[in-house]
């Protein structure tokens, strides 16, 4: 790699050099030779372009893409063909995209991994390697051109775009300048210099696969602060700035951190340039998803169903929707039984358990996400549209698996679904009544499901028109988040129209309570230690040196108050200590008040202090409640703001 970028500079000085000397030639010729014209393009698929965080057609139509993956590979293709046998690797793969044409799935793009196998260099020692390590530039072009290219035309040429990947993945850590940067600018000035490939409509570039940690400005490695997301900016900046020096206009995709998990960082250092989006991947148990097994790494509880999952989105991938298109380009789901997919959990219901249905009615919220399915073709393609038998599924007609209900949401989204019948009448998912609370500081997803005549019914939260009538006290996200800002009163009122032109409306009141309810419901004696809590009495039990309180996902500002009461209704026995975090982590240092011999103590909060004198922020706590030294009870007499 080093040898090629030495080679790399050696050239650009020559051509450097040349430039400066057919200048003056051409400066004292009376007759230069002009250069000839590149040939056009012919252009086969019709132009997509990026405008603001939507990805838009000729028309200026926001699109959104849906597609599947394919890697030229004989592990990856079932052995059906080896021995870099081209022949055998193209009519494979032509088979598979026909066999997916067959079987009705009603798909627009493909992800195209350029496998290492081909540019691997065979004559270096084997290695465990990500597909930099062995890397051949002669083997890529020759590949790039027999293997690669014709698979593009293909794809083109039966209505798909392809969304080019590189070879490999990325190693575990990555640095600005390092041989992995230097490897991916090499890949993609091949590529976007290609006369094929530049410029051409019909297909996008997708940078690398799964960056997981970068060395940050400040030194460290990881994948979510800004210093380190600062060099993510730098990496991939480097290689978009030679696409775009190439003249090649195509979409790129930017991956993210944390094997394309992390983004939040982008929102402050984002990739510079026109036609760039963000590839996410998405798998159950990330984001606080539903998993059969969950990743810890990545946030996955199991059992965290619909909210945990919007939340863990919201904080890492609507950062860089608000401002760019998202394309996820790795993504599935099925029970573990089946040993089809890389995904585990189940289909679910939206707004509840499960991970499909809710990940379909996130994407589908937040209006600019392309997405595919990674399952592989050759089981894709033996699809039949047959309902199965419930104790006799199989991976293709089981419900909680993907391969059932994607097909039946591709030909929604193709606008070949049943029409709905008459609309009866709208509900809220996990709402009854027409009352609720709300913590202030909290938020609860409003999912709007519209029911029909034939008892079925679909979320329709996208398409209704949600208002508060007090967005002082009560905000209306465009999710259908509710967000409780101050304590107070609102209605809101939600309407929806039919494709037949009914309209049904539902109201909702809502109260927004004091951040510090002391009910059973909504606070949690088992912070830290398991403790319990009496709502009748408002009696405290934590465990030893246990914690219990009240938690705010989104962070709790109390900076428009001055102070904070809390008052004991018992004597102090347990070395009972009240503690405010403005991190979300218990383990980080808190202002801590004790209340010694007193039953009441007053914050002022605006010189909260922790123990290393290091201020507090009241416009974000995370974590507030009482510390004892644990197993003897007392009880909470009030919590005031004022």
């Amino acid at each position: 790699m080093k040898k090629y970028f030495i080679t790399y500079l050696w050239v650009l000085l020559c051509s450097i050099c040349f430039t400066a000397c057919s200048d003056d030639t051409v400066t004292q010729s009376e007759n230069p030779i002009p250069p000839e014209p590149e040939e056009p393009i012919e252009q086969v698929m019709p132009r997509l372009y990026i405008s603001g965080k939507y990805l838009h057609n000729e028309a200026g139509e926001t699109v959104n893409l849906h597609g599947y993956g394919m890697t030229f590979s004989p592990y990856f293709n079932q052995n059906a063909w080896d021995n870099y046998d081209i022949a055998g690797c193209l009519s494979y793969n032509k088979r598979q995209i026909d066999g997916m044409e067959k079987a009705g799935w009603r798909m627009d793009f493909i992800r195209m991994h350029m496998d290492p196998y081909w540019s691997d260099d065979p004559d270096q020692e084997s290695v465990r390697y990500e597909g930099h390590e062995r890397f051949s530039s002669e083997r890529f072009k020759k590949y790039l051109d027999e293997v690669f290219i014709p698979m593009v035309e293909y794809a083109n040429s039966k209505g798909l775009y392809v969304v080019m990947r590189p070879p490999g993945v990325c190693p575990e850590v990555i640095r600005v300048g390092d041989d992995y940067n230097t490897f991916l600018i090499e890949v993609w000035d091949i590529v976007s210099s290609h006369p094929k490939l530049k410029g051409n409509w019909g297909v996008m570039f997708e940078l690398a696969n799964e960056p997981i940690n970068i060395v940050g400005t400040d030194g460290s490695t990881g994948s979510s602060t800004l210093p380190q997301f600062e060099s993510m900016n730098t990496f991939f900046q480097s290689v978009v700035d030679v696409i775009r020096n190439n003249g090649a206009d195509n979409i790129i995709w930017v991956p993210g951190l944390a094997y394309q998990s992390s983004y939040s960082g982008y929102a402050t250092y984002p990739i510079k340039g026109d036609n760039i989006g963000y590839a996410v991947h998405v798998y159950p148990g990330w984001y606080g998803s539903d998993a059969e097994e969950p990743s810890a790494e990545l946030g996955g509880v199991m059992g965290g169903g619909y909210e945990g999952f919007q939340r863990g989105w919201d904080a890492q991938v609507i950062p860089v929707a608000n401002f760019a298109p998202i394309m996820v380009t790795e993504m599935d789901w099925a029970p573990a039984k089946y040993d089809s997919s890389w995904g585990k959990s189940i289909t679910g219901v939206t707004g509840g358990i499960g991970f499909g249905a809710n990940f379909k009615y996130i994407a589908d919220n937040t209006g600019n996400v392309s997405w595919m399915i990674f399952t592989s073709t050759h089981l894709l393609i033996n699809f039949a549209d047959t309902p199965g038998t419930e104790g006799a599924y199989t991976f293709l007609n089981d419900p909680e698996a993907c391969p059932w209900p994607v097909y039946h949401w591709l030909l929604e989204y193709a606008g070949e679904a049943p029409i709905q019948g008459e609309l009866i009448g709208l509900t809220l998912t996990g709402i009854t009544g027409n009352e609720l609370d709300i913590r202030m500081g909290d938020s609860q997803y409003a999912i709007v499901n519209a029911l029909y005549a034939d008892g079925s019914s679909r979320p329709v939260t996208i398409q209704s028109n949600i208002q508060s009538s007090n967005p002082d006290i009560l905000e209306i996200k465009k999710s259908g988040e509710m967000h409780a800002k101050k304590i107070g009163t609102a209605t809101v009122t939600i309407s929806y129209t039919s494709e037949q032109n009914e309209e049904k409306t539902l109201k909702l009141n809502v109260n927004v309570i004091t951040p510090f309810p002391l009910t059973e419901s909504m606070f949690n004696p088992s912070i830290w230690e398991q403790g319990t809590f009496d709502e009748e009495s408002h009696t405290l039990t934590t465990g030893q040196y246990g914690f219990g309180g009240w938690e705010y996902a989104n962070g709790l500002d109390l900076s428009k108050y001055k102070t904070l009461t809390v008052e004991l209704g018992s004597d102090n026995d347990s070395d009972i200590s009240f503690r405010l975090f403005d991190k979300n982590n218990y383990w980080s240092n808190p202002a801590t008040y004790d209340f010694g011999n007193s039953r009441r103590i007053v914050i002022d909060l605006h010189n909260m202090k922790d123990q290393t004198g290091a201020s507090i922020n009241p416009s974000h706590l995370y974590i507030i409640g009482f510390w004892s030294m644990g197993n003897k009870p007392f009880i909470i007499k009030q919590v005031i703001l004022e």
